[in-house]
């Protein structure tokens, strides 16, 4: 196709009614609409081909509203083959513009073209959506109530929600992109083709004829937007990169390259297209057309969020706002880098498709939405088009090259029942998205596959009730998190570990299929909405954790004695938290909401007591913005946060009567609305941008560093660890993995009476009998001594027993501590023992 791009597009008639043709086929030769439509999905979107290009938009609002068929063009704008998309400043663009007509099969609009460039790693390729003028369209419609953007020009636009690559956004046109050279440029094809093979480092397990990656022995959950200074895909697969050079070379790891270091799968949060505010200028802006010129104001977008404010639209494409070149190959590059490591990282996405945000309303059909929701839009999967919609942008999204996908919020996934009038779970839906297979560098294969399930969430009783097995019971090879990994779960508290052993007890019995973890994005952010008192009386924070709000925090999600316990003793895969890893500040942050922004920041007005330490507000690199609005000091901060997080529900989020009741604290700026707003969107950029881990690489403490990087060692080296635990009561209906009185080889409890401490223990022996591992730990309260043999009911050899692990701080008698001698333990401090080595 490279030969005739040349920006100027023509018509192809022969090959757009070959694609119309192409859709009646489709539609014959499946029974049933929804079979039709998984069939005929695929279809859609951009496709690069031989010589030429195709375009299928599902356009049903266009068939709703009577607007004729040949009242729809596709318009493309080529850009200059020197303009570069990864810049963020806005500018004025000139591009040669192409309008060809369409053909519609069904509720399909199609073309193709040639002429038209496709994007690759090097050039912005030619950025495409219909038109037509709503004006003149349909003369029984309302103009205002038929579908699309209309611009100042009168002309109105649809985007495509398949698209490949949006550089400026979902808003903005989509840009016609190369997949297939992507694909055949990979540098991790090898590890593809390796999939169903005899090579240890990709293990898979067959499925129904195709390779199925395992799981993982370990994870890390990383924000692409603050683990590095660059904050993108691009920066990330860098740091990776450097982490294999030095393997390869046997040269030593920095004390935060160690904080990703023992993994073998990183968890990326979620790397789609953001919502906007409806009232921002927006990335992509003044679209001025004249002729075959068309001039517009674009930019990379900028945005500050976690990831979970999708739009649902252009979700198989890249976020542009973590790719600072602009280039989706950002994305590949990373996996590759994760791929390439001589011991290979899986990759697994967060898929967020349980609900869209409100801007969705605005680019999507109206037909994806059954109505608003706890988190913006339900969508209405009992839609066929819907439904095989959602499932293809699944599909287009893993088929970048992802090991696994982690289903967010599986529990949102529900449609409304009119005979019992409520609404209720889809997990036929849910089986659909584990049927999806995925097909990169010519290997096709299935994905590991993780549910976030905590059904009946968010019913009151959610924490009692909640199973956290739903799933894997329906899909046996499939994960869950755990009940300690769900987002409520705080550690800082004391007494976590004494009120939750129920729980914790359950991960031993029944784990071998959980996520487990206390360290990720929602529960270090729950976790610093709470209160900090400022003594004892009445105090439920672990103040044997550390002297100060931040320490605790800190060492509630890094935690030796939590770390050995889950990698070195429980079942199910370990997954922690690179910020929390790197004890480094994390906040829920997100500038691209115009409604809910002053309500978020209100909620997370306890973060300066938690992750702002001594003297942090004071230097120069962090929180300008605020500084600049007149917050010249903490405490001037410090006091209108929590002022304002008074007045939200008393006001009932009223930002005029909010304003009001701050007045009397005379803050540095005219309260008003608008004010109000840009303090909020001032708050989310500093607070983002002093979580950038870049700030604290050098703070790192190798002792602690290193101590939590043998832990997961010891775990990827000892996958058998993975399996539910073989105790002498586990139940006989629960779990997969059961044991009888003689073959329970294993023990867990915890130290009875507690004497202050929360003391940890157990013993794990490998299937085949040659290993056995001891833990002890304290997990919250005073220091105490304990004997590690004298806890465990088991017959032990003390003599065959060496120290393996030993969290720093912990004091015994001798060199190494021994099971059969009392060691002193701490508040987070722990010891693993070995037998059989």
């Amino acid at each position: 196709m490279s030969q005739e791009a040349t920006g100027e597009a023509t018509y192809l008639s022969e090959e757009t009614a070959a694609l119309a043709e192409r859709h009646e086929s489709i539609r014959t030769r499946h029974d049933g609409e929804f079979a039709a439509a998984k069939a005929l999905v695929p279809e859609l979107g951009a496709h690069v081909r031989e010589g030429h290009a195709t375009v299928g938009i599902w356009t049903p609002g266009l068939v709703e509203h009577g607007v004729p068929a040949e009242a729809v063009e596709l318009e493309l704008l080529t850009p200059p083959a020197d303009v570069d998309p990864g810049e963020t400043e806005p500018r004025a663009v000139a591009f040669e513009r192409s309008v060809v007509p369409t053909r519609r099969a069904g509720e399909v609009t199609y073309a193709a073209v040639e002429g038209a460039v496709a994007g690759t790693r090097e050039r912005l390729g030619s950025l495409y959506q219909l038109v037509y003028d709503p004006a003149e369209a349909a003369s029984d419609a309302d103009p205002a109530e038929l579908p699309g953007v209309v611009g100042d020009d009168g002309l109105a636009t649809l985007q495509d929600p398949l698209a490949d690559s949006v550089p400026f956004g979902a808003f903005a046109p989509a840009e016609l992109y190369d997949r297939d050279r992507l694909d055949d440029e990979r540098d991790d094809r090898d590890y593809f083709a390796a999939l169903g093979s005899d090579d240890e480092r990709v293990a898979t397990s067959e499925d129904d004829g195709l390779p199925r990656v395992d799981p993982a022995t370990s994870m890390v959950e990383i924000h692409p937007g603050t683990a590095t200074e660059r904050g993108s895909l691009g920066g990330l697969a860098d740091f990776v990169g450097g982490i294999g050079e030095k393997a390869r070379a046997d040269e030593e790891l920095t004390a935060f390259e160690e904080t990703f270091a023992g993994y073998d799968a990183v968890q990326l949060m979620p790397v789609e297209p953001l919502t906007e505010r409806s009232d921002a200028a927006g990335d992509w802006r003044g679209l001025a057309r004249d002729g075959d010129a068309a001039t517009a104001t674009v930019a990379r977008p900028d945005k500050v969020n976690w990831g979970y404010d999708i739009v649902v639209g252009a979700f198989g494409a890249p976020c542009p706002s973590i790719l600072e070149s602009g280039r989706p190959d950002e994305l590949v590059d990373f996996i590759a880098a994760c791929h390439t490591l001589p011991d290979p990282v899986k990759v697994v996405f967060d898929v967020a498709l349980g609900h869209a945000d409100d801007g969705g309303l605005r680019i999507l059909p109206d037909r994806f939405f059954h109505g608003p929701g706890m988190y913006g839009q339900h969508l209405d999967y009992l839609d066929p088009m819907v439904r095989a919609h959602v499932l293809d942008l699944q599909r287009r999204k893993m088929d970048w090259g992802a090991d696994g996908i982690r289903v967010d919020g599986a529990q949102d996934f529900r449609n409304y029942n009119p005979e019992t009038d409520e609404m209720e779970h889809d997990d036929d839906f849910l089986a659909e998205m584990d049927a999806v297979t995925q097909e990169v560098a010519g290997t096709e294969y299935r994905p590991w596959l993780i549910y976030e399930d905590g059904r009946p969430w968010p019913r009151h009783d959610w924490e009692l009730a909640s199973t956290y097995r739903t799933l894997i019971e329906q899909h046996p090879h499939s994960f869950q998190w755990s009940p300690i990994t769900f987002a409520h779960n705080k550690p800082a508290m004391l007494t976590f570990w004494a009120s939750k052993w129920w729980r914790v007890r359950e991960v031993a019995d029944m784990g071998g299929n959980w996520i487990t973890g206390v360290a990720n994005h929602d529960t270090v952010r729950r976790g610093t909405q709470v209160d900090v008192p400022e003594s004892w009386e009445g105090d439920p924070i672990n103040r044997y954790l550390g002297d100060d709000a931040p320490e605790i925090i800190d060492r509630a999600y890094d935690n030796p004695a939590t770390n050995a316990l889950l990698h070195c003793l429980l079942p199910g895969v370990p997954m922690d938290f690179l910020n929390a890893n790197a004890r480094g500040p994390w906040g829920f942050v997100r500038d691209t909401d115009a409604d809910w922004n002053v309500k978020v920041v209100a909620d997370e007005h306890n973060l300066l007591d938690w992750q702002v330490r001594e003297g942090d507000y004071d230097d120069d690199r962090f929180f300008t913005r605020l500084k600049e609005l007149g917050f010249r000091t903490r405490e001037q901060l410090d006091e209108f946060v929590k002022a304002l997080a008074t007045t939200v529900e008393p006001t009932d989020y009223d930002p005029e009567t909010m304003c009001a009741m701050l007045e009397p604290l005379d803050p540095p700026l005219d309260l008003t609305p608008a004010n109000l707003d840009a303090f909020a969107d001032a708050w989310m950029r500093d607070v983002a941008d002093f979580a950038n881990l870049g700030h604290w690489r050098d703070a790192q403490d190798p002792e602690r560093t290193g101590f939590a990087r043998r832990v997961r060692e010891f775990r990827q080296a000892r996958p058998w660890l993975r399996e539910s635990m073989r105790l002498p009561d586990a139940p006989d209906d629960e779990g997969p993995v059961t044991a009888d009185a003689d073959e329970a080889t294993d023990r867990f409890g915890y130290r009875n009476p507690a004497n202050g401490s929360v003391v940890y223990y157990g013993l794990r022996e490998s299937p085949d009998g040659d290993e056995r591992v001891l833990f002890v730990g304290n997990m919250e309260g005073a220091p105490t001594a304990v004997t590690p043999a004298a806890l465990v009911d088991a017959d032990l050899d003390p003599a065959a027993f060496e120290a393996a692990l030993v969290a720093p701080g912990v004091e015994t008698a001798g060199d190494s501590p021994a099971v059969d001698e009392a060691v002193e333990v701490a508040n987070g401090e722990a010891v693993v023992f070995v037998a059989g080595e």
